[in-house]
């Protein structure tokens, strides 16, 4: 097994592991949301996630839900659930998470079963600093159909198509919900708080879905 450092990204990794280690290492973390464990095919990433990072995470988990309930879509997050599946020997633990179209199917369940159970529908990553596993191949080898990745400027929506994201303009699980007012959204609130963050978010939304209106218009006008 051979380890490698790279500060100041708070990212360890560790290679040359048994699916066995990472499943005790798994175990012995419990259901602590940090650090984060990514698993692919022996190489594991584990992320301490950065002040930034977290707030950033926090604030797409908001605007997501605020979204969905100004749609009158229902939408339950998951947080950092952790999603394995030993046939693949891969596992993740995203940012956030959130079950939309198959929300139901989900329901009043306390354990996820991938082998048997739907992938989440959306998958939040921010990549302010670069991951050392790469991240989409491995969403895409468990069927997640859309994943949001914020770094530090913008926001891209990645789409699974034939087994391949593609960098889409809208997303699918949130019709009319694009990548450029997400990110002009997102820069408004940088110098809000969490309460004028969910108001602009709010007011934003509420005039666009309650009215019918176009999603690919800027949030500032």
């Amino acid at each position: 097994m051979t380890m490698v450092l790279n500060p100041p990204e708070e990212r360890v990794v560790l290679r040359n592991l048994s699916w066995e280690t990472y499943e005790r290492l798994l175990s012995e973390k419990g259901d602590n949301r940090s650090p984060r464990f990514t698993f692919d095919g022996g190489t594991l990433e584990i992320m301490g996630p950065l002040p930034e990072h977290e707030r950033w995470n926090l604030r797409i988990a908001d605007l997501v839900g605020v979204l969905a309930d100004e749609m009158n879509i229902e939408a339950e997050g998951f947080g950092a659930t952790t999603f394995k599946r030993e046939d693949l020997e891969r596992g993740f633990e995203p940012d956030s998470c959130f079950y939309i179209q198959n929300v139901e199917r989900l329901r009043g369940k306390e354990r996820i079963d991938l082998e048997t159970d739907p992938p989440p529908d959306l998958v939040i990553e921010i990549e302010i600093t670069r991951s050392s596993i790469r991240k989409l191949p491995l969403f895409a080898a468990f069927g997640v159909p859309e994943v949001w990745r914020y770094d530090g400027m913008g926001v891209s929506i990645f789409r699974l198509e034939e087994g391949k994201y593609v960098d889409v303009p809208e997303s699918a699980v949130l019709p009319g919900v694009s990548s450029i007012w997400l990110a002009e959204l997102l820069e408004r609130g940088r110098p809000l708080g969490r309460t004028g963050w969910l108001r602009l978010a709010r007011t934003w939304a509420r005039e666009r879905f309650r009215e019918g209106e176009a999603s690919n218009s800027s949030p500032g006008t």
